[in-house]
């Protein structure tokens, strides 16, 4: 992270604005039906593996990164607009 990109995220947890940001992140990645989607795919790993020998960290590690690939682009899109804007904003302020 840079000294930037740190500032700008202790700006945001300071604001309180950053709950919010999480907040929308939530709703729109259960609206576009990626948490369906990761709930199959953590069941598949589970099915792949005896249900016995497979640790929450493991599945951790198996899921995040095709968990992130599967955010979809304009969600992604949407909520790095809405924080540039609202950073940009308390800038000037």
């Amino acid at each position: 992270m840079t000294v930037n990109n740190t500032i700008a995220h202790q700006r945001l947890i300071l604001s309180g604005d950053r709950e919010r940001f999480k907040e929308l992140l939530r709703r729109r990645l259960i609206e576009c039906g990626w948490r369906d989607q990761i709930r199959m795919v953590c069941r598949e790993i589970v099915k792949e593996h005896d249900s016995n020998s497979i640790t929450l960290d493991m599945l951790v590690a198996r899921v995040t990164p095709r968990a992130r690939a599967l955010v979809p682009d304009p969600v992604k899109k949407e909520l790095l607009q809405k924080i540039k804007t609202h950073l940009l904003t308390q800038k000037n302020l």
